[in-house]
């Protein structure tokens, strides 16, 4: 331990060095050089020239110039250090360049719009590097890393992890050749020790879970069912032809000891990263008028300007973490050659759906299933195993439970009307929450809670209702009998599929239940429970329900009418969405997947759902003023700009790490289509060359998946080249 602080205390106080050094290296270049100030005349339109310039807040660029942006290739300083050189795209960093931190490490390779993206290598300052593919400044595809501690890991990475297919070499000679996922063993995987001893099997979180043989170098083996839970456990010694004995060993002693020396190192972070050292120009637009400041429409003066007076960078050995690696970030400067303008977006002038208060003809219904709920939810379970009996996903599995208004020795009083309540399967849905991380007491409050639930204004074409709950995360249908038979009668076969596909896009259900009224109405309401795919802390702009069919497929709005609550459909459709390489082959293995898993069920009727939200789209401001997009302004309103609030929420967003999944909050890029005007029913028109970048969110809604369904969606999403 006191070895790990002092190199912990060693490398701080390097850090601190290189900075100081740094920072004096960056005064002594601003004193000593006569350089051009950035008001200096500009050059003719589209003209390139080399200049150098000390910008407002300090920082320092040399190199090409075009329009009043770097373009081309060119170094950029900052004052605390911190530098850039190579290429510029009209103020982006972008294509292949060299960032350099103050405390020596350094990335070079590609990159696009700021962010580490393509093939790179870092090198820290610690003697940790990462050789391999990048994704929005987080490591993803293919790369090899070699850790400060002598560890070394190749294969593939995923979001910043280890993931997939990839061998982990110990300084102590011990290696691991296997699955990974989440940056820890997980999957089928050999663990060789340096004395010959092996496990070979399943693994889960880092450790041996399920069936597995340790093998000794002599032959003999122990083969059985492997658990840290030592009630779990079961298995066989198996004696080689030159064993006399069975020894004196224990399982158990794998854990305790022979994995101590087994940890993943958690590396050296970037603290700062190159898409966060936005630099400083004097202004956002183009040419001349750059500078001007924009009146707003309340009277106030906003000037657009970013700060890049940022944190030092402190690299310090805390792992590559899922809070720092930020792959969302945006420099936020528009190219006009590539984009166009972004939509504008009616902004909803409340939130879905209404509100069931007293009064409503629903309310009663509402209070039911919340007592319902909380019942089936917090009344103490078995402890939860995945691996589930056959038993619990009998149909006829169902507990009933009745409520009356004075209470009983199972149910609270209430002022409801007497009920009874029906859970389907509650052990199979138990374990599905698990399996989904839903946190039993969350999901209670948000089903459950002192905040009503949400109808949504107009049942669906099956006669369906929905409701939300008030914080978004959870959607509520009522469904009929059938629709309760097909689900359980398919409920195996899901479970089996969610549980060995991480990123399927099918909807997540989270329980099943009845509620049936007491006395002469005999109303009997069924519904089920689902994650609510749009519930995040992005603004979904556009959301479309997609079926790769023509007839009826369009919505009944006009143009004025639609806001970001609006389901779009098929022939609405004016985008295709073109995903990085990695995510492109994952999306089509998975689509394959799902579509077989929902064809074997023979389930018919269903969408894929997408929303996506435009990373450069202005917010309002708290003040109620708009951004320029919406003033009078209009002279340069075809190049899209953050406003300061809109600045702040990416700034305050979680890092990519830990929230970036296939469908859920994916960086992708879409490019503008339009239909030939004599084609009124062409589902998919002509690309026109004009970019957006969004964060898209996708899942299928199992309401028939087909050829046509599959084609259709594998010609809307394309890989991104």
């Amino acid at each position: 331990m006191s070895k790990k602080l002092g190199f912990r205390k060693a490398l701080e106080t390097k850090v601190k060095k290189s900075q100081v050094a740094a920072k004096k290296k960056a005064i002594s270049i601003f004193t000593a050089m006569s350089v051009a100030h950035v008001d200096e005349e500009e050059a003719g339109s589209g003209e390139v020239r080399q200049v150098e310039k000390v910008l407002p807040r300090g920082d320092f660029y040399i190199g090409e110039w075009c329009d009043g942006l770097p373009h081309g290739n060119g170094k950029y300083l900052w004052t605390d250090g911190c530098m850039y050189v190579g290429g510029w795209f009209k103020g982006k960093i972008m294509g292949k360049g060299k960032f350099c931190w103050p405390s020596g490490a350094t990335y070079e390779g590609e990159f696009k719009s700021g962010f580490m993206d393509g093939q790179g290598t870092f090198t820290g300052f610690s003697g940790d590097s990462y050789k391999g593919s990048w994704v929005m400044n987080l490591k993803h595809g293919q790369g090899i890393k070699n850790y400060f501690n002598g560890d070394y890991y190749e294969g593939e990475w995923r979001t910043g992890f280890q993931e997939g297919e990839g061998r982990y070499q110990w300084t102590n000679g011990i290696h691991y050749d296997g699955q990974w996922k989440n940056g820890l063993m997980n999957g089928n995987g050999r663990m060789e020790w340096s004395d010959g001893n092996s496990y070979e099997g399943c693994w889960e979180d880092g450790f041996p879970k399920g069936n597995g043989t340790f093998r000794w170098p002599d032959g003999s083996s122990y083969v059985g069912v492997w658990s840290k839970d030592v009630k779990e456990k079961n298995g066989t010694y198996n004696p080689s032809d030159s064993s006399t004995e069975k020894p004196d060993w224990d399982p158990q002693v794998v854990f305790s000891e022979y994995l101590k020396e087994c940890k993943i190192c958690p590396g050296e972070k970037m603290s700062i990263l190159p898409s966060k050292k936005v630099p400083h120009w004097p202004g956002m637009g183009k040419g001349n008028d750059q500078g001007r400041p924009r009146r707003m429409s309340d009277g106030k003066l906003n000037c657009h300007s970013f700060s890049s007076d940022m944190h030092d960078v402190s690299a310090i050995t805390e792992g590559d973490s899922k809070e720092d690696d930020d792959g969302i970030e945006s420099l936020c400067l528009e190219d006009s050659t590539s984009r166009g303008s972004l939509p504008h977006f009616k902004t909803p002038t409340k939130r879905q759906g209404q509100t069931i208060s007293k009064g409503h003809k629903n309310y009663e219904l509402m209070l039911n299933l919340q007592l319902g709920i909380r019942h089936s939810v917090g009344r103490p379970g078995p402890v939860i195993s995945l691996d589930l009996k056959s038993s619990a996903f009998d149909p006829k599995e169902k507990v009933w439970t009745k409520f009356p208004p004075e209470g009983s020795k199972h149910t609270p009083p209430h002022q409801s009307s007497d009920f009874r309540w029906k859970d389907y399967c509650p052990l199979v849905f138990r374990t599905l929450r698990k399996l989904f991380d839903v946190d039993a007491a969350d999901y209670m409050i948000s089903i459950c809670g002192d905040d009503a639930l949400r109808e949504l204004s107009s049942p669906g074409k099956s006669g369906s209702f929905f409701y939300l709950t008030n914080d978004d995360k959870y959607m509520i249908k009522t469904i009929k009998k059938a629709e309760v038979k097909v689900l359980l009668r398919m409920l195996p076969a899901y479970y089996n599929h969610v549980r060995s596909f991480e990123n399927t896009l099918v909807t997540k259900f989270y329980g099943l239940h009845s509620v049936k009224l007491t006395g002469t109405a005999q109303k009997k309401v069924r519904f089920v429970i689902m994650g609510n795919l749009l519930c995040t802390h992005y603004t979904i702009h556009r959301r479309f329900d997609l079926k790769g069919s023509s007839h009826g497929r369009t919505t009944s709005k006009p143009e004025s009418e639609i806001d970001p609550s609006t389901t779009l459909k098929d022939l609405d459709l004016n985008y295709l969405f073109r995903l990085e390489k990695t995510w492109f082959e994952e999306f089509c293995r998975q689509v394959d997947r799902d579509c077989d898993l929902l064809e074997q069920e023979r389930i018919m009727d269903y969408s894929l759902l997408v929303g996506f939200h435009f990373r450069e789209v202005p917010t309002p401001l708290a003040s109620g003023a708009v951004t320029p997009t919406g003033n009078a302004d209009h002279e340069n309103e075809e190049v899209p700009r953050l406003s300061q609030t809109g600045q702040d929420q990416l700034d305050g967003e979680p890092s990519g790490g830990s929230s970036i999944r296939l469908g859920i909050s994916m960086p992708a890029r879409i490019e503008k289509t339009v239909r030939k005007p004599e084609c009124e029913t062409q589902l998919i028109g002509e690309p026109t060359g004009v970019f957006y970048d969004v964060i898209l969110f996708f899942a299928v809604d199992p309401k028939q998946y087909s050829k046509r369904f599959r084609d259709f969606i594998l010609k809307i999403f394309v890989e991104d080249t």
